[in-house]
């Protein structure tokens, strides 16, 4: 019996524990839920006045705070968006000197295969010429491949003449320049 007893008294002094926590945080929640409330008022309040709403209730020791704040957010908005301003001008400053060297090696590309593209032309034109017949004038040796040297003269005097190619006695044209 007496452990029943003992039982009792547990169970009823632990139910009373309980019970005074709950008071004691219902009233914890109604303190918090008031200061919370409170809080919550003044923010919208001072929204308001930094949005330039009632300020007729503000006295004018209140309206120079409200007016250093504002100076100040604005200081520190001015300073962020100059800051962001320079590393957005740095990042582009990067892509520009990229897109030059980009733009510098592409025009050195463009030249380089214009100069192979000449050299290509002049090359063609050059055996171009090499199969027309060159005009000579008649007193200009010609040279034969086995190294021997002939005087042409074919008895005209008109200053001239009309050689047709056969092998081995034409002159390249880089070598007709310096006849003339």
């Amino acid at each position: 019996m007496e452990r029943i007893l003992e039982r009792y008294e547990r169970y009823s002094y632990a139910e009373r524990q309980v019970l005074a926590s709950e008071t004691e945080s219902t009233g914890s929640w109604t303190l918090e839920h008031a200061k919370l409330k409170a809080r919550l008022e003044v923010l919208q309040r001072n929204y308001r006045h930094f949005m330039g709403e009632d300020l007729d209730s503000l006295s004018l020791k209140d309206l120079q705070n409200l007016e250093q704040q504002l100076e100040s957010a604005l200081k520190h908005i001015r300073s962020r968006k100059n800051q962001l301003m320079h590393e957005s001008i740095s990042v582009l400053q990067k892509k520009d000197r990229a897109l030059q060297e980009q733009n510098n090696l592409l025009t050195k590309k463009v030249k380089e295969k214009e100069k192979a593209l000449a050299q290509q032309a002049l090359w063609e034109q050059q055996d171009h010429a090499l199969d027309s017949p060159i005009i000579l004038p008649h007193n200009v040796p010609s040279l034969d491949i086995n190294g021997s040297y002939q005087a042409r003269h074919d008895g005209h005097d008109d200053g001239e003449s009309l050689i047709q190619p056969r092998a081995g006695t034409l002159l390249p044209p880089w070598m007709l320049r310096h006849l003339n």
